[in-house]
């Protein structure tokens, strides 16, 4: 299968997260080397994850933040609770009226 060419706003935001990857560690002293160390990678692997380089293992740029103690922020690009538009997809689909049958009763009923 061929790579299909990264869209301009993916690759800007690879950009960012790779620059603000560096900065964190610059604000926290460490070099490069340091930060390979703790994250069980090579230098280049951090020089390229800073340069934004889309072939970065996702591994590493948690490790990374868990490094910086941001890892919490990691686990929540994505929640679901926060999703508006996985959610307005839902609210969709739900009927308009819900119908008990016959001879049965209402859930939590007794």
């Amino acid at each position: 299968m061929k790579n299909s060419p990264i869209p301009l706003p993916v690759e800007r935001a690879l950009r960012r997260v790779g620059h603000n990857v560096a900065l964190a560690r610059r604000r926290r002293n460490l070099s490069q080397e340091a930060l390979a160390e703790r994250i069980g990678a090579s230098v280049n692997t951090v020089r390229r994850m800073e340069d934004g380089h889309p072939g970065t293992a996702l591994q590493h740029v948690a490790r990374a933040l868990q490094v910086f103690g941001e890892l919490d922020k990691f686990e929540n690009l994505l929640e679901t609770s926060q999703d508006s538009v996985g959610l307005a997809l839902m609210d969709e689909r739900l009927p308009q009226r819900i119908r008990t049958r016959r001879g049965t009763s209402e859930p939590g009923a007794f």
